[in-house]
């Protein structure tokens, strides 16, 4: 992240209990998880639908797709605003999606986390929906980040004001300067709708103490983090990540 986004990130700092966590390496810990010696054998959808269509919400806070039985449980904690989070995406969500998750031997859960004043705002439109748009839009954004950057940097002194406006108004501006008002709304979050969901403060607010309950139960100290059938695996590139879903036996 430049300077100028670093300070773009102080200037709206957000007047909520959030983590430290920070974009970027985590380590792993805790006992690395259990082998397959044998390939799991793949698990067939329900009738008339592929395993990337089943979607929920989880009691975490989560959105899982995939087989919620699956014997391989993938969990990430993901922030919006986060570039480790975006280039894994571009190497890896396609292959998790239609190779592991397809096979119904792998579920897949996205934890949104958040970093800054950005990633509630993204997350607020993110989640404005389905709960099945959640995990292909985040995919989305992810790829369209830097536009995002490019916006905030066009608007400093505006993003600074926007950060001291009420939180009822805070997002809607920021959403706007930040060029994502326009992104979600190219996606079916009209204008609106994506209003009345930036103007929910108590969500806002359920995010970042999410977030804060990530850090404290889970020690979420960087973003990518992923869990792998409960143990905490560290922040990987797609290439660190694979061969530990082939290891648990999706192979």
């Amino acid at each position: 992240m430049t300077t100028i986004r670093a300070k773009l990130m102080l200037a709206a700092a957000l007047p909520l209990a959030l983590g430290l966590a920070a974009c970027g390496k985590k380590d792993a810990s805790g006992d690395a998880p259990a082998t397959s010696s044998t390939p799991i054998a793949k698990i067939a959808p329900p009738a008339g639908k592929q395993w990337s269509d089943v979607v929920s919400k989880t009691a975490e806070g989560g959105y899982r797709m995939g087989n919620p039985d699956a014997p391989i449980k993938l969990i990430e904690y993901g922030a919006l605003s986060c570039s480790h989070c975006a280039e894994f995406a571009k190497e890896g969500a396609a292959k998790i999606r239609d190779d592991y998750v397809a096979s119904g031997r792998v579920s897949y859960e996205f934890r949104p986390f958040m970093l800054n004043i950005f990633d509630i705002t993204a997350t607020l439109l993110a989640t404005c929906g389905s709960d099945e748009a959640v995990i292909p839009l985040a995919d989305q954004f992810w790829a369209w980040q830097p536009n995002l950057f490019d916006h905030l940097d066009g608007n400093k002194d505006k993003v600074q004001a926007a950060g001291n406006l009420p939180p009822e108004k805070r997002f809607i501006e920021l959403a706007k300067l930040g060029g994502m008002t326009d992104f979600f709304a190219s996606r079916g979050i009209g204008k609106a709708k994506a209003e009345a969901c930036l103007a929910d403060t108590d969500k806002a607010t359920a995010l970042a103490k999410e977030t804060q309950g990530y850090s404290e139960k889970y020690n979420i100290t960087g973003t990518p983090t992923f869990y792998l059938n409960g143990k905490d695996i560290g922040s990987l590139t797609w290439g660190g990540l694979e061969p530990m879903l082939q290891d648990a036996g999706a192979r």
